[in-house]
């Protein structure tokens, strides 16, 4: 005997079949063919766009270094104008690196405390005030930081430089001569105040969508506030970390004109990174391109061909560390 019973209230399953015609009359609607075309039109578009601008460096790319006469990686000298034309992009790419670390090491850190603080710690009406004044350094444009950089910034780093100089001079890398600060630790400080909202806003968004109960358990469980952190919202926000420092390290590799402004730019590596000099590819770029010559200008766009080059494979790198940790993303929970 049949013990099973059925509610004759409960709709029947939708079947397989069903389910497909379903989706196949909604793909048919005008205002779902319009979003799936324009969907997919503005995905083409970026692919496009990327495609037309990687063959425009890469054609006036070649134009200039079929006619350089020195290793376009190594040298240091920048003379596309010369009789032979001779440039290299190495003081170039060691400045771009190089400030762009030190704005990383300096910002990371500092970012992702503030967006702890404003999520976990500070009281609401605080941690709001906060926010908002984060949201306001985002919104500085670049040529009031550079101002600002060279105004009151470049004077006022001789007491650190003074500092570092005597407790860690011996490195070689913090050696100081007694000149101006205009140099890449200068630059990458003021570049880490640039990229701090970035990578502050993405972190704070991160970190809110925490899970409560993971939070909830943890604390129940006899954890402390900091324990909480540790084990459940930072293992849940490190694949959103991730992604907003690549997006302020994205910023830091081109930012041009606060830096052509502090910078006191050569083009020789220097031991310390507190002896004024250096340089980057923005920078050179936005200092010689008005009176280059074709030559000159064609150099330059190669340069930033490398610097394309190298923000595709810093953004191609940061995807692929995010999906190889997708366990911690949150997205199982």
């Amino acid at each position: 005997m049949d013990t099973t019973t059925e509610n004759p209230a409960a709709p029947p399953a939708l079947q397989p079949a069903e389910t497909d015609k379903g989706a196949a009359r909604g793909a048919s609607r005008p205002g779902d063919r319009v979003f799936i075309g324009l969907s997919r039109g503005s995905g083409i578009f970026v692919l496009v766009l990327m495609a037309a601008i990687a063959a425009f460096l890469t054609y006036r790319a070649v134009l200039a270094l079929s006619k350089n006469e020195a290793n376009f990686f190594t040298t240091m000298e920048w003379n596309p104008s010369g009789v032979p034309p001779q440039f290299g992009i190495a003081v170039l790419a060691f400045g771009t690196i190089v400030s762009s670390v030190i704005a990383m090491a300096i910002a990371v850190p500092i970012a992702v405390g503030i967006a702890l603080f404003i999520t976990h710690y500070a009281p609401r009406k605080l941690g709001g005030t906060i926010a908002y004044v984060i949201d306001l350094l985002a919104a500085v444009p670049s040529i009031v930081y550079g101002l600002w950089g060279a105004l009151v910034l470049v004077p006022h780093l001789n007491g650190l430089y003074g500092w570092l100089d005597d407790y860690f001079g011996w490195t070689g890398l913090f050696a100081w001569d007694g000149g101006p600060a205009r140099s890449l630790f200068t630059v990458g400080i003021l570049l880490a105040i640039m990229i701090l909202p970035i990578i502050t806003n993405v972190s704070r968004e991160v970190f809110r969508q925490v899970p409560r109960m993971h939070e909830e358990a943890a604390l129940a469980l006899g954890a402390t506030r900091w324990e909480v952190i540790r084990m459940s919202v930072l293992p849940f926000g490190r694949s959103g970390i991730i992604s907003a420092s690549m997006l302020g390290l994205g910023r830091a590799l081109g930012e041009t004109m606060a830096v052509a402004m502090v910078l006191s730019p050569t083009f020789t590596i220097q031991a310390s990174l507190l002896d004024a000099g250096g340089g980057t590819f923005a920078q050179n770029i936005a200092s010689k391109f008005n009176e280059a010559t074709e030559m000159g200008r064609d150099a330059l766009i190669a340069s930033g061909l490398v610097l394309f080059v190298i923000t595709l494979l810093v953004n191609g790198a940061a995807r692929l560390i995010i999906a190889r940790r997708k366990e911690y993303s949150g997205a199982n929970a």
